[in-house]
């Protein structure tokens, strides 16, 4: 009977040591996916203070207000009405 109580104590050890094994490593996973989230956010912040400080220097390339793009579209069809009409004075002209 002795045999078996040091079976039944170190298979209760075993699951002790699994347990807190597995303790330690869920603890870790949840530490390292904080971390991640934490340098995820820290990043966007930095991010979105470089996003803006583009657009306060008026950099091209960077995200621009709706506003902002509606403007440009406008001179744009503005521009190509110019041309348009260039090219129609000029063939009126060739044919005259």
């Amino acid at each position: 009977m002795a045999n078996r109580d040091g079976g039944s104590s170190s298979l209760g050890t075993l699951l002790a040591g699994a347990m807190l094994g597995a303790a330690g490593l869920a603890w870790w996973m949840l530490s390292e996916s904080e971390r991640r989230r934490q340098r995820s956010l820290e990043r966007s912040r930095y991010s979105a203070a470089d996003d803006a400080e583009a657009l306060e220097a008026g950099e091209t390339g960077r995200p621009v207000r709706e506003h902002d793009l509606q403007d440009k579209v406008h001179q744009l069809n503005q521009a190509i009405e110019d041309v348009r009409r260039q090219l129609e004075s000029l063939s009126t002209q060739g044919q005259a």
